[in-house]
């Protein structure tokens, strides 16, 4: 006991070579005994001053010897000794719960005492057995701390709720992501909120898969990280357009809700160039991420041009790592120029439409516009109105007799010529 007690350094730095294995044999010993009794045996350790580390490593084997599921090792997996039990299916249950309860009550309080994924494994379990509320909360309280050390498939925990309608317990991911980002600035470093965010668009791309997943679920675990959280779109994009291709029935005002998650100035340029001929995504998506790939090169350009004296850098922007080479500057002119094809077409496209709509409202006012000219319109003239405009100055309504009778009028000599004299 006073051996485990000291400090790591010391711990590493004796010279006493069957410490290992004494305690490793210490270890196997303290799984051999019941509940009950562990219970007791780890009050004594604690009271002794055993560092948490060791204590956490103390229950995650003891847990493991008696609930294979909770172990990471495939090899160590098989049946466990309540499933070996000759008693009922209820009565093993009861008895997984008041061990998985019993578990989580002497949790060392410390943060990293316990590691992560085992944390989301007892947790899987706590959900399969049915736990009270209380001790389900303190598990995902404690996995909020360090989800930043969680894997994906640890993550992935199925949902056992009958009233529940996808596979993964999508709800239970998005109350741990949000504890995360509800922490103080203290204890999430900038580090853990990237990954924490990358796992988060990991687990997107898997739950997209299933075709019972709503939309207002997927938003609303997307939107539980800060757009700056994410060094990159790439994942988050991968996640929208797996949802896409699951769910073809996406209404259009409902891609743009998708769409409006991604920033395009963090995607790729594989990925830009994906989405550029993605059918799926709304037009207005496409032309701004086309725009914003010309933006990136253009800039690339400029730095590359710069080092050679022919164009001098923006403000505001930092260099490139390295210089690019001759391929990559040559793959990037090519890529450009597909994506102003793109753009092209795409305004070529828009343009026509625009003239479609315009033909067809000019065709609908067109009447209205002559009335807005001020042409009068074509209507039977009588001999009394005819009589009376005639006499206005400067204005004359004709029709076409009156016309033919001036001309043969004025081919008709005059009876009385006009003396020169």
């Amino acid at each position: 006991m006073k051996h485990l007690a000291m400090p790591p350094d010391s711990v590493s730095t004796t010279r006493n070579p069957t410490t290992p294995l004494a305690v490793g044999c210490w270890f196997e010993d303290t799984c051999v005994v019941d509940m009950d009794y562990f219970v007791k045996t780890l009050s004594g350790i604690k009271a002794k001053g055993i560092r948490p580390d060791l204590i956490g490593s103390i229950i995650t084997s003891y847990a493991s010897k008696w609930l294979p599921d909770l172990s990471d090792e495939e090899t160590v997996k098989g049946n466990s000794v309540f499933e070996d039990s000759p008693e009922s299916v209820t009565a093993q249950w009861t008895k997984k719960r008041f061990f998985v309860e019993t578990l989580v009550g002497v949790l060392p309080p410390e943060k990293d005492a316990v590691p992560c994924n085992f944390l989301l494994r007892l947790l899987r379990t706590a959900n399969m057995v049915g736990v009270e509320p209380s001790y389900r909360a303190e598990l995902e309280n404690r996995i909020s701390w360090q989800l930043d050390q969680a894997s994906l498939k640890d993550l992935m925990i199925p949902s056992f709720s009958h009233t529940s309608r996808t596979l993964l317990d999508v709800e239970l991911v998005f109350r741990v992501v949000k504890r995360f980002m509800d922490l103080d600035e203290a204890a999430k470093t900038g580090i853990a909120v990237v990954k924490v965010a990358k796992l988060v668009d990991c687990y997107l791309a898997e739950a997209a898969i299933d075709a019972n997943l709503v939309l207002p679920e997927f938003v609303g675990l997307a939107e539980a990280l800060p757009s700056h959280a994410r060094a990159t779109d790439d994942g988050l994009y991968r996640a929208i357009d797996t949802y896409l291709k699951v769910h073809p029935g996406v209404s259009k005002q409902e891609r743009k809700i998708l769409c409006r998650l991604i920033d395009c100035r963090k995607l790729s340029t594989e990925a830009s160039l994906h989405a550029a001929q993605n059918e799926r995504l709304p037009v207005r998506a496409v032309i701004q991420v086309l725009f914003s790939e010309n933006t990136k090169t253009n800039r690339q350009f400029d730095w590359s041009g710069s080092f050679t004296g022919n164009r001098s850098p923006s403000l505001g922007l930092e260099p490139p790592a390295r210089c690019l080479s001759k391929r990559e500057v040559a793959a990037q002119q090519m890529e450009m120029r597909k994506l102003r094809e793109e753009v092209l077409r795409l305004q070529s496209l828009c343009n026509s439409m625009q003239g479609q709509i315009e033909k067809l409202t000019e065709k609908k006012k067109g009447f209205f516009r002559w009335r807005k000219l001020g042409v009068p319109l074509m209507r039977p003239v009588s001999i009394a109105e005819r009589t009376e405009n005639s006499d206005r100055v400067g204005y004359d309504l004709r029709t076409p007799e009156d016309m033919k009778t001036k001309l043969v009028k004025g081919r008709t000599p005059s009876k009385w010529r006009k003396s020169i004299s």
